[in-house]
């Protein structure tokens, strides 16, 4: 017998299963090959953000064009790219790299640069007194809703993150806090770009139709509005008055995703997967179990505000837009490779009620965020 046709036997001499050419995982070439397609997606985004309100300038289209930003071209590019992918069935051979939480992580630490954490303590005391309203009732109102309609615990705790603080990054906290499926963090990040997505343009038409300041529509936009990007689009269509203090509220919030995960963290090691007979998990798991990123996020922003203060501005921005420039692409990348990642099948079988309750949620966080921005911003002068 031949050394090949030996360890085609198993010890008891019977043949051993040979792996399926078809179950294979894809090798590194398909990865590059992938990667390269997220990248070419996302230049293209770029050259679409660029270009397009040029191309629809004097036309019904620019006023549409003008504040569209590049969350909207990268995901209906990935989406576009995720038929394509589908119908030519290569889809699960490239999808190693559609690194939606790497890319998001990553830009998220960047994020902390630009938040300076003075300004926030100093002049936006309101802002964080609405973070910590919102993010309370709005959470606990989404957990009891989806306990309400039955859903699983570790998609509760993503929806109620994702909606009451900062979209797909809160649910990727959270995602690392109680375990959660990739599927879960897939479909809530799906969500998040559903009903974030119609609300650039909703809240700012909501802010003229009902007349509210500058103040009060920065912290109604900024605080309910659960991406970054989308609330800078937002507050661009309301004013720069109202996009600065949407920035802010929304960094407030950004802030507290450390606090969040901790929590929920803590709940989930020690209440929700605890068995009777088991012994509670200790300090280490605690630690095992927190999103890292979270803190390089806090660093980031330590070390923004502090250098800032050191050279100066016309020293520090400078230094700091480059920073800004590394999370928008990073940033492009997450958004791409969420189109490119959705899997209609997955929405179908979650069926209708993870959609109904992030629903009710949004438009709970909506009542709340104005009743708050409008008692804690009156009167309050940028």
């Amino acid at each position: 017998m031949s050394t090949a046709d030996a360890t085609a036997l198993d010890t008891a001499g019977a043949p051993r299963p040979q792996p399926d050419p078809e179950t294979r995982p894809p090798g590194a070439a398909w990865t590059v090959a992938g990667l390269l397609l997220v990248v070419l997606l996302a230049a293209l985004t770029r050259f679409l953000e660029l270009n397009v309100p040029g191309w629809t300038e004097g036309t019904f289209l620019a006023r549409i064009a003008k504040p569209v930003e590049f969350p909207v071209y990268a995901i209906a590019l990935g989406l576009l790219g995720n038929a394509v992918l589908v119908a030519a069935n290569l889809k699960d051979k490239l999808a190693a790299a559609f690194r939606t939480e790497l890319f998001i992580k990553t830009g998220v630490v960047l994020l902390g640069a630009s938040v300076n954490l003075s300004l926030i303590v100093t002049a936006a005391a309101p802002a964080i007194v609405q973070a910590l309203v919102l993010i309370s009732s709005v959470f606990l109102f989404t957990w009891w809703v989806g306990g309400r309609f039955g859903l699983d615990d570790k998609l509760r705790a993503l929806l109620s993150s994702a909606v009451s603080i900062c979209g797909v990054s809160a649910a990727i906290s959270a995602a690392g806090a109680v375990q959660a499926k990739r599927e879960q963090l897939a479909y809530a990040a799906s969500l998040v770009i559903v009903f974030a997505l119609p609300s650039i343009f909703v809240l700012p038409w909501l802010v003229d139709l009902l007349g509210l300041s500058p103040a009060v529509a920065g912290a109604w936009i900024g605080g309910n509005i659960d991406t970054t990007a989308a609330v800078a689009a937002a507050g661009t269509l309301a004013g720069e008055d109202a996009l600065a203090l949407a920035t802010i509220v929304k960094a407030t919030q950004n802030a507290l995703i450390g606090v969040v995960a901790i929590a929920l963290t803590a709940y989930f090691a020690f209440k929700v997967e605890r068995r009777p007979d088991a012994r509670g998990p200790g300090a280490g798991e605690l630690w095992r179990r927190f999103p890292k990123f979270v803190l390089g996020f806090l660093a980031a922003s330590v070390i923004g505000t502090v250098y800032l203060a050191q050279v100066g501005s016309d020293v520090g921005k400078p230094v700091l837009a480059v920073a800004n420039d590394l999370r928008t692409l990073f940033f492009i990348l997450a958004f791409v490779s969420i189109g490119l990642e959705l899997r209609v099948k997955a929405l179908r079988a979650a069926g209708w009620r993870p959609v109904a309750v992030f629903g009710l949620a949004t438009v709970f966080n909506l009542v709340v965020g104005l009743a708050s921005a409008s008692v804690l911003f009156a009167g309050f002068e940028l």
